[in-house]
């Protein structure tokens, strides 16, 4: 949306041309960019985190330069969503046990 486009440009994630008009151009480097910004944000990933990581997508090169404070922030991460799943999957489980213990007392009675 418009919207979230000037948000991130607020943030510093993007930085569009300006036509003579004033008027933004997004370009295929934007939306490339805004893809990446929306599938990091999807997996959790905080607005500060992904300002870190955006510069080394911006990288012409075919792999990320190795940078350790960025890299210890993405084991962080990596982590912290490791834990999530695994935390999902117990919270799971106790709904199925949930579930089919009603299900097993709907089929008896």
């Amino acid at each position: 949306s418009v919207r979230m486009l000037r948000y991130y440009e607020d943030e510093g994630l993007l930085k569009p041309a300006r036509r003579a008009s004033g008027y933004r151009d997004f370009g295929a480097e934007d939306e490339r960019i805004v893809r990446a910004i929306r599938q990091l944000s999807a997996a959790g990933l905080k607005l500060d985190f992904i300002r870190q990581f955006l510069p080394c997508l911006r990288s012409e090169g075919p792999i990320l330069h190795p940078c350790p404070d960025l890299m210890a922030a993405m084991e962080r991460q990596m982590q912290a969503l490791d834990d999530q799943i695994r935390q999902y999957g117990e919270s799971r489980a106790m709904l199925a046990g949930y579930y089919a213990e009603m299900r097993d007392h709907l089929q008896t009675t």
